[in-house]
């Protein structure tokens, strides 16, 4: 009795093991490894009644149900014949597996090894989405499952016979065990029962199937430029770690393949993505891009990266749909990373989109090595930071002063040490000396070689004080103030590099607010501020600076919406506020000294579930030195759910400067448990010399997975 007991439990467990095998590995030999594990584990058969008649059949009856690893078997009785080696189950029959795939059945005939036999009423659920019910279902060498008149959907089903949403309906489906697939024949597409399509053959792969070739999900475009077409990509498996995506694109004004290649390398990822295009646009002219990044890491801790970014014109990212950059920034760089060194090298390139730039007068091609390293000294204390910048830039242009290249060699030294006292003040002290080498080229008014030095010194108090209320809440205050000076050598150098300043909370206590190397503050500055923060128990967070900085000298280098110009500068206002409902606010602007704002910018958002809102707004005054008229714009996107199936979002952006429109869009998806609907559109109301203003529509439709009854999916109908 015992032999057969052990005998019947190996073999209804089996029945499941391939496809345990298979969801993990794809070979022939790791699914039989896996099969003969599953028999290995020990297993456990309950049943109401177990007990052997005459004629030596082993029959357990009553709430049957038989556990080996993670595979559950239920049944109202199985029959076990020794001297046959026939198994006989009788239904409801159910087999789950570690939730990846159900086989449901009325009564079952098998032989010994599970390998051949016949299901009634079979029904078999791929990782709770994808169910193929038929009338009877044929298991032949353990590794196909033949089933027979046959409906195949990730729809709910109802038990009231409604028909779901969509179905495959098909005379005869093959399950490929070991290769994970559905092969049906004279198959059916319906639509709420109603036929639309008809394949003699179609292959799907099952759900368990993490990546496989085939089609992914098409969708329908309709721009002003290029009509209405249709996109459909085919994803091809070309191994484990890597996969190439084509996806062609065909309207009356449009033939363009579009191609997306990834692979997985032990030390590294890369990606390529670009597209072909013959199109009436631009007539005769072959049109595309190319964007590729990857990484890869290297040996003794060192980081290959690049990032690339090409174009055929300036109107083609905009035409198609795709990130609408001004400028395409392309760069490969080598980076190490350590606790006290710091070493990056990289080669960028700069490509413009802009009408009002010329690409041979930008600085398009720039290069920059930088290497940084701190110590410890006990006889000095404190720390020391030793540092070498490395920077050139240069222009496809030679004529004189627009045509001119610069490089720039910089060796900096800085010594570093704080003091805490026992009242709870801090007093920052920085010493601290750069020489910068430059060579310029192809322009007269400035001298080929220029080197300067310039040595600085900072010193910083703060008094950070905490209050404690009795609601829980804490409060903190730091009020700040430094004395610096730094002394240039030389300032007649040429400004490439400085053009754009920011003034904000990082560099209010830094000697030069510059943001490269090239121009530096020059003589006796001093600065004062004030942090304040508040947090309470329940979540609600506030933060605040406050700073100015006063100089000795005006600095003319600084532009006017910098907010550092004059002796001076505009007062820093910035701030945070984060409440426990899920809305953030954030501010900054420079007050000037006529109480109105050179510059200000405003961010707000709010979530919570599936709805939200993020806002921003952008103030600037006219700056002629920066080549920029007055901005004032604002931009909202969100989204907001009707319901469990219903989901909008949408988009504005408007410029309130000019009183007109830049973008606008809106969206609504459909979701139930097998069908997704996107319907967006968008108009884009921007135009210079080559892009012009373009309505976009577009509208995709996939079949989705559903969940069983324990799953859980929000998305599940209701049966009427």
């Amino acid at each position: 009795m015992r032999r057969l007991m052990s005998l019947l439990l190996s073999s209804t467990l089996v029945l499941a093991a391939p496809s345990i095998a298979l969801a993990q590995n794809a070979s022939g030999s790791a699914a039989a490894g896996q099969d003969g594990a599953a028999q290995d584990q020990p297993a456990l058969l309950v049943a109401d009644k177990i007990f052997i008649t005459p004629d030596r059949k082993l029959v357990a009856e009553g709430n049957v149900e038989a556990y080996q690893g993670d595979i559950k078997l239920s049944a109202k009785s199985v029959i076990f014949d020794r001297e046959t080696g026939e198994l006989t189950l009788e239904g409801p029959i159910r087999i789950d597996q570690a939730g990846q795939s159900t086989v449901l059945a009325d009564s079952a005939q098998l032989d010994d090894g599970i390998q051949n036999g016949l299901l009634i009423g079979a029904r078999m659920v791929f990782d709770q989405q994808v169910q193929i019910a038929s009338v009877q279902a044929t298991r032949a060498g353990g590794r196909y499952t033949q089933f027979s008149k046959v409906s195949a959907t990730s729809c709910h089903v109802c038990a009231n016979g409604k028909p779901p949403l969509w179905q495959i309906r098909a005379r005869k489906v093959t399950h490929d065990q070991l290769e994970r697939q559905l092969y049906f024949e004279g198959a059916q597409f319906r639509i709420l029962d109603f036929p639309v399509f008809y394949f003699p053959v179609l292959r799907l792969p099952d759900p368990t199937l993490e990546r496989a070739t085939g089609f992914l999900v098409p969708s329908i475009r309709t721009t002003s430029q290029l009509g209405t077409g249709v996109q459909v990509p085919y994803f091809f498996k070309l191994g484990d770690h890597k996969d190439l995506t084509l996806t062609p694109y065909v309207s009356s004004k449009t033939t363009t393949l579009g191609y997306r290649y990834r692979q997985a390398f032990k030390n590294g990822r890369i990606q390529f993505e670009g597209a072909y295009t013959r199109d009436d646009v631009q007539q005769n002219q072959d049109r595309g891009y190319l964007f590729a990044n990857g990484w890869f890491a290297l040996k003794n801790d060192y980081r290959l990266t690049f990032n690339i970014q090409t174009t055929s014109d300036d109107a083609y990212l905009a035409d198609y749909g795709l990130p609408d950059f001004d400028r395409l920034r392309s760069e490969i760089a080598l980076e190490r990373i350590k606790r006290d060194t710091a070493f990056k090298t990289s080669f960028i390139h700069y490509k413009t989109l802009r009408d009002s730039e010329n690409q041979d007068e930008i600085p398009s091609r720039v290069f920059d090595l930088n290497y940084e390293r701190r110590y410890f000294p006990n006889a000095l204390g404190g720390e020391v930071r030793l540092a070498f910048i490395g920077h050139s830039h240069t222009r496809t242009s030679d004529v004189d002063i627009v045509g001119r290249d610069v490089a720039r060699a910089t060796m900096d030294a800085e010594w570093l040490r704080s003091w805490t006292f026992s009242t709870g003040l801090r007093a920052d002290a920085q010493l601290g000396a750069s020489v910068d080498t430059f060579d310029i080229r192809n322009d007269s008014q400035y001298p080929n070689q220029v080197t300067r030095s310039t040595p600085r010194a900072a010193f910083t108090l703060r008094y950070p004080m905490v209050r404690r209320e009795q609601s829980g809440a804490t409060q903190f205050l730091e009020p700040i103030v430094q004395v610096g000076w730094t002394h240039v050598s030389n300032t007649d150098v040429p400004n490439d590099e400085s053009t754009f300043q920011e003034f904000d909370q990082g560099n209010l206590l830094s000697l030069s607010r510059f943001p490269a190397e090239d121009r530096r503050e020059n003589g006796a500055t001093a600065v004062v501020g004030v942090n304040w923060a508040r947090n309470t128990p329940n979540g609600w967070q506030a933060l605040a600076t406050v700073g100015q900085v006063f100089r000795a000298d005006a600095d003319p280098d600084f532009t006017l919406t910098s907010g550092l110009q004059g002796t001076t500068s505009d007062l820093l206002l910035a701030g945070q506020l984060k409440t426990a409902k899920g809305l953030t606010l954030a501010a900054r602007g420079l007050l000037d000294d006529d109480f109105s704002f050179a510059k200000a910018e405003f961010r707000g958002v709010w979530a919570k579930d599936d709805n939200a809102l993020t806002g921003s707004y952008v103030w600037q005054e006219p700056d002629p030195a920066e080549n920029s008229d007055k901005i004032s714009e604002i931009w909202l996107t969100g989204r907001y759910r009707i319901d469990q199936n219903w989901l909008t979002q949408a988009l504005a952006r408007y410029d309130l400067a000019e009183s007109e429109p830049i973008r606008y869009g809106l969206g609504v998806t459909y979701e139930n448990e097998c069908v997704q609907v996107n319907m967006t559109v968008s108009r884009r109301y921007t135009s210079t010399s080559s892009i012009e203003p373009s309505t976009e529509f577009g509208f995709t439709v996939a079949l989705t997975g559903y969940a069983v009854e324990g799953g859980g999916k929000k998305y599940k109908r209701k049966c009427s």
